[in-house]
């Protein structure tokens, strides 16, 4: 049997059937579109509808959010039409009788790089976190997606980690959202003298400024990595965690970003067992939230 994965991002929809063994047979991404809806139609009809129910052992999505698992809604931040919008409905009535399940796109990238990242074999408890416009964050626990009552468990994004901080869209003050994600960054950056005109001032011209040596955009990925770092920690102490994979677009400035997490888990921590924390870089890139969404139905990967 085979599942439909299906990655709702904000800018991009991606689905793919994949196998029991980690096979993924066919892969398929869209732009989000005028009409996401449509979009979504579109593409699972693509990629699962010819398969047939009888060839079809589930469909599991990950998703950006807020989301409501009990209630198979979802209203990711980067799409204002879709509040509330009933996923999972959705999803049911383009492919009738298969079971439906979902999780947070962080949380699937987090079992995805579990099963098919080759973490699984030595890591007992996983954290994944993605790093983008937003900070999510997914958990894995003894193989197995924590998710929490309403699917929400792991929003790492949400911890706060400077009291005296921005005040978040969320409501709340100093997450760790307002200082580690993308835009977050640039904001910070911008108010300190970084950027000149003409230039982009965005996270990925932030990023190349870094790598160049350019002082500002350095301690933009360094408060970055610090606050990351109180947020890893702190939920290391919670559940024990073996392995830290970051992901997401901020994670694509690599050793910029990663080099002063590491020494800032490793100067923070106290406890000894947190000093075994191992931290690093999605192996699967764009494809760690689709393995992770086909796991939610396939008992074979875990």
């Amino acid at each position: 049997m085979t599942a439909l994965a299906i990655d709702i991002g904000g800018t991009k929809f991606a689905a793919a059937l994949v196998r029991p063994d980690g096979t993924m047979v066919r892969r398929v991404e869209l732009p989000v579109g005028r009409d996401p809806a449509a979009t979504l139609a579109s593409l699972v009809r693509d990629v699962g509808g010819g398969t047939g129910p009888g060839g079809l052992s589930g469909v599991g999505i990950g998703s950006a959010g807020p989301l409501d698992a009990v209630a198979g809604t979802v209203s990711p931040v980067n799409i204002p039409s879709w509040r509330d919008f009933p996923l999972v409905g959705t999803v049911r009535e383009l492919l009738p009788g298969l079971p439906v399940t979902l999780a947070g796109d962080a949380q699937c990238m987090a079992l995805g790089e579990w099963w098919r990242g080759g973490r699984g074999s030595r890591s007992r408890a996983l954290l994944g976190i993605v790093v983008s416009t937003g900070v999510g964050g997914g958990l894995v626990l003894g193989g197995v997606p924590y998710l929490g009552p309403t699917g929400n468990a792991g929003h790492i994004g949400h911890i706060s980690v400077d009291r005296g901080g921005e005040l978040c869209p969320c409501g709340a003050t100093g997450c760790l959202e307002t200082i580690a994600s993308g835009p977050g960054m640039v904001r910070w950056a911008l108010a300190n003298g970084w950027g000149d005109p003409g230039i982009p001032t965005d996270a990925r011209t932030l990023s190349a400024d870094a790598a160049r040596g350019v002082p500002m955009a350095q301690l933009a990925f360094q408060r970055a990595a610090d606050a990351l770092a109180v947020a890893i920690l702190s939920t290391a102490a919670l559940f024990d965690i073996d392995d830290v994979v970051i992901g997401g677009g901020v994670s694509g400035a690599g050793e910029i970003l990663l080099a002063p997490l590491r020494q800032a888990v490793a100067k923070q921590a106290g406890l000894g067992f947190l000093h075994r924390l191992n931290v690093e870089r999605t192996r699967l890139e764009r494809d760690a939230g689709l393995y992770g969404a086909a796991a939610l139905v396939l008992k074979e990967s875990r």
